[in-house]
């Protein structure tokens, strides 16, 4: 599969967005084990890869799910409740910046909003909003085993250079 960059159809369709100077800097917050920036095109690209496949509107929903989370709070180091409160909170962050820089059709703003369900109060409204809340929680998840999955090679490398060993 062509990586997001090498798609030409989607990149005139969030060039803009990728453009935009406020939305860049979410490339310096972490987010999960990269940046919230990466985060936020991966959901964008595979919800669009997704919403094409389905015959939906692939370019309102490669939109949306790329400004998903665009929000420039830094939480990492702050306690667990504030780091709660952002969680719930960070929907209607994302679609207040949003609105500031884009026009956004009901659509567009309910996947933003919505994204977080069933943890954040919002029920999507559109099968989109449901679709990319599912890309968002498989990235997230994803995004979250990527140190766990370089452990386990690691570890296996290992074990194989152990064994290769002892065989001789």
């Amino acid at each position: 599969m062509k990586k997001y960059y090498e798609d030409r159809e989607y990149l005139n369709k969030v060039y803009d967005i990728l453009e935009n100077e406020e939305f860049r800097k979410m490339e310096k917050i972490i987010h999960h084990e990269g940046n919230r920036l990466d985060h936020s095109i991966r959901v964008s690209y595979y919800s669009y890869k997704l919403a094409k496949l389905l015959k939906f509107d692939s370019e309102k929903v490669a939109r949306a799910a790329l400004l998903h989370d665009f929000f420039l709070e830094n939480n990492q180091l702050a306690d667990r409740k504030e780091k709660l409160v952002t969680m719930l909170k960070h929907p209607e962050y994302a679609l207040e910046n949003a609105k500031k820089y884009f026009e956004l059709s009901s659509l567009e703003e309910d996947i933003i909003l919505s994204h977080m369900f069933p943890i954040g109060s919002h029920i999507p409204k559109y099968f989109e909003s449901w679709m990319v809340d599912f890309v968002d929680d498989i990235a997230s998840i994803y995004e979250k085993t990527t140190v766990i999955r370089k452990q386990l090679s690691t570890a296996t490398c290992f074990l194989v250079m152990i064994l290769v060993n002892n065989l001789r």
